[in-house]
């Protein structure tokens, strides 16, 4: 009978979040580097590049790959013939274990649970409590999976009940368009087929565990009907050419995963769940010998990869910048940005647009005017950093701020990621603004951008605080330009085309 100590789950637990905060799996690292080689979007193909730039950083400096360090998800299958010393249950052990991780003096985590979940919605500063999934299963082993979901993805989870004679794939290939960008692609989508309602979006997320396998399935060919309908997702899912970012291309999924189990006759669960471009999970046994040991991979097994855009990018001073000059940027113009831009997130904007509701007006200092607004949420700096990583967060949720802020703040335009809704590019046109895009996936390259960050307003919200950042080349894109073009909508639109002419035509 194995017999685990306490600090021995503790202790891997905590090590095994530091790990993934930093390293990519190889199995990822590897398709993400093959779609790059094979993608003809040179938009698509730019953001592929500084996402795997930022992964090698990542590795070589452990820090965090993302900004939103996410929610840590455990799943544990505990052996019957296990034992364990003193009385703390296993959940105690494993939160104890986030805590340590989230608050590592070394490489700190964003810290981004709240609780209660509504209402006051406070943070609970150490990432804790962790979402645990157990099974007890036979053996004198304990299995630990953990894994760190940021809200960009885990937003995206969809669920439906279909009848059983409904066609699944349809459902899917649907659904997929309508989740947008905010889930950063390339990644890889979950599905949970039957079960119940819980068990379906329980068996997409458990199946994103598993490694990227599919270039072995297209090479042999499906052995059953799973794999098949792994094939078919993962072809129909990348001919709509949503692409890297949401920018059109020729990848969209790296992989499909699915899991099923039995369903009753009368229904069809169906459950997806996509992994972003900031995929983190490990796997690890413990069998009473001591603390999992966590091998670190090489550093060759990066890819080597150089700005696909850096040439033919725009340099523009944020400092002398005018309304006149950002009516000349175009969807997909690549810009290096210098000078000064602030920060805000939903807690901040909703201050803010309290503030102007009840004529206050913003703080003195938050000085909009002739400026852009980072929706951000950064990682605490160490070891002399301005700044921790600070990738950009999903824009859409600031859309129902954001007529209010270009009415009554004088902002020149605003930096996310992902698509923005038909309501607020209707506002930008209107009020002739901008919106730019930094890659999702790559915050600690946008965080080298970053020469100096202070706290101006709300230090109460934490990483929700809005920030004053002096950036030097921070790279973005233009998504949406004065007139109410978007790349989001034009980009997937043109490259679905241009794969249907692609496989018609096959050179």
């Amino acid at each position: 009978m194995a017999h685990i100590k306490n600090h021995d789950l503790i202790q891997s637990i905590a090590d095994a979040f530091q790990y993934i905060s930093y390293y990519h799996p190889q199995d990822f690292i590897d398709a993400m580097h093959n779609a790059y080689i094979s993608e003809q979007s040179p938009a698509a193909k730019e953001a592929m590049a500084q996402i795997l730039i930022n992964s090698k950083m990542c590795a070589e400096g452990k820090r965090p790959i993302c900004q939103d360090t996410g929610t840590a998800v455990v799943f544990i299958k505990v052996g019957m013939n296990v034992s364990w010393e003193g009385d703390q249950s296993i959940t105690d052990l494993i939160n104890e274990g986030v805590r340590r991780a989230y608050t590592n003096t070394s490489n700190p985590l964003r810290a981004s649970i709240v609780s209660p979940p509504t209402g006051s919605r406070t943070n609970t500063h150490d990432n804790t409590p962790a979402i645990i999934h157990y099974e007890v299963v036979t053996g004198d082993r304990v299995e630990v999976i953990c894994a760190a979901k940021g809200g960009g993805s885990e937003n995206k989870a969809r669920f439906t009940i279909l009848n059983p004679t409904d066609n699944l794939t349809r459902w899917i290939l649907e659904t997929i368009p309508t989740l947008g960008a905010g889930w950063c692609p390339p990644g890889v989508l979950g599905v949970g087929i039957g079960g119940t309602p819980e068990k379906a979006m329980l068996m997409a997320k458990e199946s994103l565990m598993a490694p990227i396998d599919i270039h072995e399935i297209q090479a042999r060919g499906a052995q059953n009907k799973i794999e098949k309908l792994r094939l078919e997702l993962h072809e129909k899912i990348n001919d709509l050419g949503i692409g890297a970012q949401g920018l059109g291309g020729i990848t969209t999924v790296l992989d499909v995963k699915i899991m099923e189990f039995p369903c009753h006759a009368a229904s069809l669960p169906v459950a997806i769940i996509p992994n972003c471009a900031a995929t983190r999970h490990i796997h690890f046994t413990l069998n009473g010998s001591g603390p999992a040991k966590l091998t670190p991979p090489r550093l060759s097994d990066w890819p080597t990869i150089s700005h696909a855009n850096e040439t033919h990018s725009q340099h523009i001073d944020l400092n002398t910048l005018t309304h006149e000059q950002t009516k000349s940027w175009q969807p997909g113009d690549s810009l290096l940005l210098s000078g000064t831009i602030l920060t805000a997130r939903d807690a901040a904007h909703k201050r803010l647009a309290e503030l102007i509701a009840d004529g206050s007006g913003t703080p003195e200092s938050v000085d909009l005017a002739n400026r852009f607004i980072y929706y951000v949420g950064p990682v605490d700096p160490i070891k002399g950093e301005a700044v921790g990583p600070a990738g950009p967060t999903t824009s859409t949720r600031m859309d129902k701020f954001t007529d209010v802020m270009l009415d009554n703040t004088g902002i020149l335009g605003m930096i996310g990621k992902a698509e923005r809704g038909p309501d607020t590019i209707a506002s930008i046109k209107r009020h002739q603004s901008v919106y730019l895009i930094a890659t999702g996936g790559a915050a600690y390259l946008i965080s080298k951008a970053i020469r100096s960050a202070k706290v101006v307003a709300f230090a109460e919200l934490g990483m929700e605080a809005i920030y004053e950042f002096e950036v030097v080349d921070m790279p973005v894109t233009v998504a949406v330009d004065s007139t109410g073009a978007s790349i989001h909508q034009s980009g997937p639109r043109e490259w679905k085309v241009k794969i249907e002419d692609m496989k018609r035509h096959p050179k």
